[in-house]
């Protein structure tokens, strides 16, 4: 009998809509020879088995099996394609762990850390990653801004300490434009990061270390056509040009590649995780990691693979099997 693959989208974030057409694409990418795949929405305490957009069964949430067409289906694993609470978060990873299934990404602390931004970057640099100063402000504080631009310097970056796909990041350049800036990404997340701008160059490497596997994907330069890389230019092919594998030495190209494989080892990562940095004269400075990396048809991850001679089946096919046991 062929396992059952649960494909988790959806959410209780910002992100709704791209975890929606990620899991999409996961679920159109499934060997159905191999597995039976259900996709699975979630929305608050609604989680719905999915199929041809509509509802047609309801989650066991003691089990998290369901009932469909008079057959009993028990989930043999999870593919969490939420971006946002509570997929990203640990939350979800929590659950499972508590009913003993097996799922596709990074534990709950490795969530946790990971889902944190502020907490993340400080970890990281005490291990000697380069990145930017920042800050951070918790909803309510006193937003002082002549403080913070003489401790950051102008341009920064206002962003949600906890969330993705750009959603209330803005770029200041102006000292009165800061304090609206926050309060933007408050709306977001009840903690904010004000981070030092550094004028270069974006790249993103994606990664997966399996038991039997490690697979460091090419690496892709970002050439956003707005101010930086929005939500706009994320998800709008013609606001954004994105070369895989990067137009960058292969030296450069190695060098990113064992960085991101570092972080992964330093955050106790597991399944597809994306990296992101800033390249300004010959160094990478690192921006934030994505547990749970968007792939839609569009998104870096998909391209990344295909770069590398394989397919997305091919990929989710060896994170399946290796922690089902399988060869």
């Amino acid at each position: 009998m062929k396992p059952n693959i649960a494909v988790i989208a959806g959410g209780d974030s910002s992100e709704y809509i791209v975890s929606i057409k990620s899991g999409a694409n996961i679920f159109e990418a499934i060997d159905t020879e191999k597995y039976t795949p259900w996709l699975v929405v979630m929305k608050g305490d609604k989680w719905c088995v999915m199929q041809n957009d509509e509802c047609i069964a309801d989650i066991n949430k003691a089990d998290f099996s369901f009932d469909f067409d008079g057959k009993h289906i028990a989930i043999d694993f999870a593919y969490i394609t939420i971006h946002g609470t509570p997929g990203e978060n640990g939350i979800l990873q929590g659950y499972f762990e508590m009913i003993g299934m097996p799922y596709s990404c990074c534990d709950v602390a490795s969530a946790s850390l990971t889902f944190n931004k502020y907490f993340c970057n400080n970890y990281l640099r005490n291990m000697g990653v380069k990145m930017a100063p920042s800050a951070r402000l918790l909803k309510g504080d006193e937003v002082d801004v002549d403080g913070l631009v003489k401790e950051l310097g102008l341009p920064v970056f206002v962003k949600p300490n906890a969330g993705g796909s750009s959603f209330g990041v803005t770029k200041v350049k102006e000292t009165e434009e800061l304090k609206e800036a926050v309060l933007k990404a408050w709306e977001e997340s009840d903690e904010v990061m004000i981070e030092s701008f550094i004028d270069g160059l974006e790249f993103t490497c994606g990664l997966v270390k399996l038991k039997s596997k490690e697979m460091v994907f090419p690496v892709t330069e970002v050439l956003p056509k707005n101010e930086f890389f929005d939500f706009e230019a994320k998800y709008v092919a013609s606001k954004v040009e994105e070369i895989t594998p990067a137009r960058i030495s292969e030296e450069l190209t190695l060098k990113c590649q064992q960085l991101s494989s570092r972080i992964y080892d330093l955050c106790n990562c597991s399944g597809i995780v994306r990296v992101d940095y800033i390249l300004k004269d010959g160094e990478f400075y690192f921006l934030e990691v994505n547990t749970t990396p968007g792939m839609t048809a569009t998104s870096f991850i998909p391209q990344q693979i295909e770069a590398m001679g394989m397919t997305l089946t091919d990929v989710l096919s060896l994170i399946i099997n290796d922690q089902l046991g399988r060869k």
